[in-house]
């Protein structure tokens, strides 16, 4: 793995995001992440903003790992890109994405879940596939199954990760790292509930460590 695969494994968990208002919240929200221990954040394009969501988090917390999620455009690369993003994660595999995130020196995370899509990404050396919907696509066990004749790859699942399940993706050899939406959720976000998100992001901290030293 390299250096930024390393360091997404090494959090275990990456958040993801949707930002209504990142003028009034993405500060908030990248302080309450990192004090939870998960300086991680996939921030969607499944709202607008999300560039200047990403750049704020980074302005506010310069360490932390960002990316840009349902990247579904090149264009799209280039604005995560120019905010600082290091990874791009798309639902499903385009080789026009994954090849304009290689080109900006960034980290692609496509979505695969089928046999077809993870040997197209092989022929770019991808080392680690998004795998989403999760839980709609076959979950743990799909994964594995994959997992079987595609060694060299690992994943990172979202879509149905919350703290009851997260100890049994994250044990997964096949497993580098889960996306999740429980601790992020748009309840917390809009009430400004703050110290509840870092609560979940300790409490998933926790769980990673157990599963692994287990």
């Amino acid at each position: 793995m390299n250096k930024l695969t390393e360091q997404i494994s090494s959090i275990g968990v990456v958040p993801v995001i949707k930002l209504n208002n990142p003028e009034r919240d993405a500060a908030n929200l990248a302080k309450a992440l990192c004090a939870g221990g998960i300086p991680a954040a996939e921030v969607t394009f499944r709202a607008a903003g999300a560039d200047k969501a990403m750049a704020t988090m980074l302005e506010t917390c310069p360490d932390m790992l960002v990316g840009a999620g349902t990247v579904l455009t090149v264009e799209q690369v280039k604005q995560a890109h120019a905010a600082g993003a290091k990874f791009i994660v798309s639902p499903g595999f385009d080789a026009k994405i994954v090849e304009a995130t290689l080109a900006l020196d960034m980290l692609p995370l496509p979505g695969c879940t089928t046999a077809t899509a993870i040997q197209m990404a092989l022929a770019y050396d991808l080392e680690v596939l998004k795998f989403f919907p999760a839980a709609q696509s076959g979950g743990l066990s799909m994964i594995e199954a994959l997992h079987a004749p595609f060694s060299m790859v690992k994943f990172m699942p979202t879509g149905g990760i919350s703290l009851s399940n997260l100890a049994e993706f994250i044990s997964s050899p096949a497993i580098v790292a889960c996306g999740g939406t429980y601790m992020v959720k748009d309840a917390l976000i809009e009430g400004g509930k703050w110290d509840e998100i870092t609560d979940l992001c300790k409490k998933s901290v926790d769980i990673v460590k157990a599963a692994r030293n287990g």
